[in-house]
């Protein structure tokens, strides 16, 4: 980092605190549709794979956009981007109201879902102001943001209710617009970005800014992060329909146990943050997919009637599992899955420390699409089964995979690192610089001779 010396922990701190506060409101805007979805699914006549593909939308801009939005925000700095980011938002958002068809809503989703691409601004704008050592506690603070889809989950069915689905979209664009002025006004440009503009450098090349996409370490980050965040953002929204339509439960209730998902799934993101920076990435991430698998188990097991042949009769149970197990567990997932969100982005300033933009702006873009295309897999899945809980069945499947992957990765890249098979090594498997991800890897063994993946 340039200048490192010269940066206060005010400036710091200012920098992360108005990068969260300006993330949470944007992500409170990328997910609006899990609650107004309802009512114009209900208003239009849609069926779930429709409803599926309205959620969905908004997430496939805001993913996308993160590879490019990761560029421009390192050639121009986060301070100048976020802003208009924000505001360019919150005018498709206002114009959502205008739209009196499912394909108008369809566009206007689109222009609304580039509020996820702010992420990735965040990121390349937070972590330029900490140093390395720092950097994973400091992105997961700004991960908190994700707690913006509990607050459209707690407050937006309460202000549908009041206002509408149309005043609901009103009020989300003006505190967007609000938002924004007051980032813009009290932020400062980055100190890489300050350094670049006093001394007149030339922004890198957009070939040198792509250049590490080349490295299959990075796409397996990029897979990871298909779950922890793809699948965040798809539960986030489906709940809600979930709860109304498998427990009958009114949209005010069903919106309140969302937000008790959500909730945990974005503010421990701080603690995944320390706890990448204290034990290592590696050890956080396998904890994440071991507990998920657990609870997705047993959230995926339908409501089931047994009927057992006896020596006398028939013995006839059934299994379910109830409202309250649910919520507990639905608390727990959210938990696990928010500390892999921070290790995942822990590794990516340490390993790539000039290209957190375009390598961020990657593995930000295909966890997104995770967020996109389960919302979609959801509803055909409930279409085509009819069993609530088959969205689970297909998220333990992936956890499963991804488990699998990562554990042989690890082992492979151990065996490359020991000492008769160094001349072996995959350099592309290996940081910029050999830096360690800050802590130990799964095994306990110190990562500081041996970059953890």
């Amino acid at each position: 980092m340039l200048e490192t010396e010269r940066i206060t922990r005010t400036q710091q701190y200012r920098a992360l605190g108005l990068s969260t506060g300006a993330f949470t409101v944007c992500f409170a805007v990328w997910t609006i549709f899990s609650i107004i979805g309802v009512k114009i699914k209900q208003e239009f006549g849609l069926n779930e794979s429709q409803f599926g593909l309205l959620v969905a939308t908004p997430v496939l801009t805001g993913s996308i956009s993160r590879i490019f939005l990761g560029i421009i925000t390192e050639r121009y700095g986060g301070r100048v981007v976020f802003a208009l980011q924000m505001l360019f938002t919150a005018v498709c958002v206002w114009l959502l109201t205008s739209a009196h068809s499912y394909e108008m809503f369809l566009v206007a989703a689109l222009g609304l879902g580039l509020a996820g691409g702010s992420f990735i601004i965040g990121v390349a704008y937070v972590s330029r102001w900490f140093p390395k050592e720092e950097q994973g506690t400091a992105l997961g603070i700004f991960g908190v943001g994700n707690v913006g889809a509990a607050v459209t989950n707690f407050v937006a069915p309460f202000l549908v209710v009041s206002l509408g689905w149309e005043g609901t979209a009103h009020v989300y664009a003006v505190v967007l617009v609000i938002t924004a002025i007051i980032f813009f006004v009290f932020s400062k440009d980055d100190p890489v970005h300050a350094q670049h503009l006093k001394t007149g450098d030339t922004a890198p090349s957009i070939a040198s800014q792509m250049a590490p996409l080349k490295k299959m370490q990075v796409w397996r980050f990029a897979t990871y992060y298909f779950f922890v965040f793809g699948g965040f953002v798809a539960l986030a929204s489906f709940l809600p329909r979930y709860y109304v339509g498998a427990y009958a439960l009114p949209l005010t209730t069903a919106g309140v146990l969302a937000g008790l998902y959500s909730m945990p799934g974005s503010v421990f993101r701080a603690l995944g943050g320390w706890l990448s920076d204290k034990w290592g990435a590696r050890l956080v991430m396998y904890i994440t997919f071991i507990v998920s698998l657990i609870c997705l188990f047993v959230m995926s097991y339908p409501q089931t009637a047994y009927t057992v042949t006896g020596i006398d009769s028939q013995i006839t149970f059934q299994f379910t599992v109830g409202l309250p197990l649910f919520v507990i567990l639905s608390v727990v997932l959210g938990f696990v899955m928010s500390l892999g969100k921070a290790a995942v982005f822990k590794h990516i300033p340490v390993y790539y420390p000039q290209h957190v933009g375009a390598v961020g702006g990657l593995v930000g873009m295909i966890g997104g699409l995770g967020g996109f295309f389960l919302p979609i897999a959801f509803g055909a899945l409930l279409d085509i089964t009819g069993v609530w809980t088959v969205p689970f069945m297909l998220l333990f499947i992936i956890v499963a995979i991804s488990t699998i992957w990562m554990h042989v990765a690890i082992r492979m890249m151990e065996k490359r690192r020991h000492p008769s098979l160094i001349q072996e090594t995959e350099l592309s498997d290996l940081p910029e610089k050999p830096e360690d991800d800050g802590g130990q890897n799964a095994s306990g063994i110190s990562a500081k001779a041996s970059p953890a993946e």
